[in-house]
């Protein structure tokens, strides 16, 4: 059975580059950079979704505020096994942004993992 509350895949996001620094080593002063697969807020439009690694099984993804990215630069394109590519850029985010940061990880009760150690090891 199909899932209606779902968001809708997100949507690739045409990169532009923009405001070129003048001098890349005081861009570092001030920003960080951040590289991966840009995608389109699924609610927001004026957020971005930058995967980290698309083709890894544990990816983890950002969001960023689009007004806090000052720079984008387009990287070259990831092609996986089945020769589908996916574009890839560097994004310099300013320091002190508030962002999200998103990993999966694996849902378990770890009390109870843990009461099973402690059994284990009074044996």
């Amino acid at each position: 059975m199909a899932s209606s509350n779902l968001p809708p895949e997100p949507e690739t996001f045409d990169l532009q580059l923009y405001r070129r620094p003048k001098d890349p080593k005081e861009l570092s002063k001030t920003h960080v950079a951040f590289s991966g697969s840009p995608q389109k807020h699924p609610f927001s439009s004026d957020k971005l979704i930058l995967i980290a690694d698309p083709y890894s099984g544990d990816s983890m993804f950002y969001e960023f505020n689009i007004a806090d990215i000052y720079y984008a630069e387009k990287l070259p394109n990831l092609v996986n096994l089945e020769g589908e590519t996916v574009n890839i850029a560097r994004i310099w985010v300013k320091k002190d942004s508030v962002a999200l940061r998103c990993s999966p990880f694996i849902v378990e009760d770890t009390r109870r993992v843990t009461h099973r150690r402690l059994e284990d090891e009074e044996i």
